[in-house]
C-alpha cells in the first residue's frame, strides 16, 4: 500500500535539512530532543484523574502513575509500558494514550517508569516492570480494580516488555494476566527481520535507530536471543495469556510483531493481529495527525473489553 497521505507531512518534516538522526545522538540529547516535541495524541475531555504512586523495585522504587476513570464499579486493571527503545521516554510522554486506554477500555491504567539504558541496562527494565504488574497486581482492590482481569501492555519496547512480563508471570510468580496488547513490540533483538530491510530508512524509526537503541539496552550481543530480551527465541509460547497485536506496514518491527502473532497462535494463544497499511512506527500515539491511530486505538480497547467479557 502506498503511505497514508496524513504520514506524508511528518516524514517531510523530519527529512528537513538540519533535523539530526537519532541514532547519531548521544541518549541525553535524544532524551532532550524527544520532550521538546509536542504530543501528537488527543486527551480525553475532561482529562482521566490521575494519582502518583511507587511501587516497590529489585532497585529502589518504581514511579508510577495511576488513571482512574470516574466510574462508580469494579473496572479492569491495565498496568501499561511507554516505548522509547528503553532509553527514551516516561511516565509524562505516555501520559495521552493512558488517558485514552483508560477511558476507552474503562479501566484502571497503572503507567510504569521503569529504569532507561544505558545508565540501567537489561534486565533493570523487566525486572521493573514486572514488579509493578505484582504491584498493581497486589493493590488491585485499592485502586478500585478486579485482579482478575489484569491486563499488561506497551507500544514498541514498552510491547517487549509486556511480551517478557507475561512470559515471566507464566513461569512463576504471577500474576495471573488475562491479556496483553502488544503494539508493534520489539520481539527480535537480532534485527534480522526481513522488514529491517524493507523499511531501513525513511519512515521515521530507521533501522540504525533501532541498532543504537538495542546496543544501549543490551550491548552483550549474546544476551540478546535470551527470551527476556526477544520474546520471540522464547522456547514454549503455550499457556500465556490471549493477545492483541498491531503493527504498522511501513516500521522495521513489522516482521517480527507479525512473526510473535503467528507464533502465539501456532502455540494456541487467541491472538488477533492488525497490520495498519500505510503508517508507520509510532502512529500509534499519534491520532491528532494520522486518523488510523484513532481506529487502532479503538479497535485494541475493543479486544481488551471482548477478552474481559465485556461489550
Amino acid at each position: 500500500m502506498p503511505l497514508d497521505p496524513a504520514v506524508v507531512p511528518l516524514l517531510d518534516l523530519l527529512a528537513a535539512p538540519g533535523m539530526p538522526r537519532l541514532h547519531e545522538l548521544t541518549p541525553a540529547a535524544a532524551r532532550d530532543l524527544s520532550k521538546g516535541r509536542p504530543p501528537l495524541t488527543s486527551t480525553p475531555e475532561p482529562p482521566v484523574p490521575a494519582v502518583e504512586r511507587m511501587a516497590p523495585g529489585p532497585d529502589g522504587a518504581v514511579p508510577l502513575r495511576v488513571y482512574r476513570p470516574a466510574v462508580d464499579d469494579t473496572l479492569p486493571l491495565l498496568v501499561w509500558f511507554h516505548g522509547g527503545g528503553w532509553v527514551l521516554g516516561d511516565l509524562e510522554g505516555a501520559d495521552p494514550v493512558c488517558q485514552q486506554l483508560a477511558a476507552k477500555v474503562s479501566a484502571v491504567v497503572v503507567s510504569v517508569g521503569y529504569r532507561l539504558a544505558p545508565e540501567h541496562r537489561f534486565p533493570a527494565a523487566v525486572d521493573d516492570a514486572l514488579a509493578a504488574a505484582r504491584w498493581a497486581h497486589a493493590h488491585a482492590d485499592e485502586l478500585g480494580a478486579d485482579p482478575s482481569r489484569l491486563v499488561v501492555g506497551g507500544d514498541s519496547a514498552g510491547g517487549n516488555l509486556a511480551a517478557v512480563v507475561a512470559l515471566r508471570a507464566r513461569d512463576g510468580g504471577g500474576p495471573p494476566i488475562a491479556f496483553q496488547l502488544l503494539v508493534y513490540p520489539v520481539t527480535d533483538l537480532t534485527c534480522a527481520q526481513p522488514s529491517y530491510v524493507d523499511n531501513a530508512e525513511g519512515y521515521m524509526l530507521e533501522a540504525a535507530s533501532m541498532r543504537w537503541f538495542i546496543d544501549h539496552y543490551v550491548p552483550d550481543e549474546r544476551l540478546r536471543r535470551d527470551p527476556d530480551a526477544s520474546p520471540l527465541f522464547a522456547g514454549d509460547l503455550a499457556g500465556l495469556p490471549p493477545a492483541h497485536v498491531v503493527t504498522a506496514e511501513y516500521d522495521p518491527l513489522r516482521d517480527e510483531g507479525e512473526a510473535y502473532a503467528e507464533r502465539l497462535a501456532q502455540a494456541g494463544v487467541p491472538v488477533s493481529c492488525t497490520r495498519y497499511d500505510g503508517v508507520i512506527h509510532g502512529f500509534f500515539a499519534m491520532d491528532t495527525v494520522i486518523p488510523a491511530s484513532r481506529r487502532a486505538i479503538d479497535e485494541a480497547a475493543a479486544a481488551i473489553r471482548r477478552a474481559l467479557g465485556g461489550s
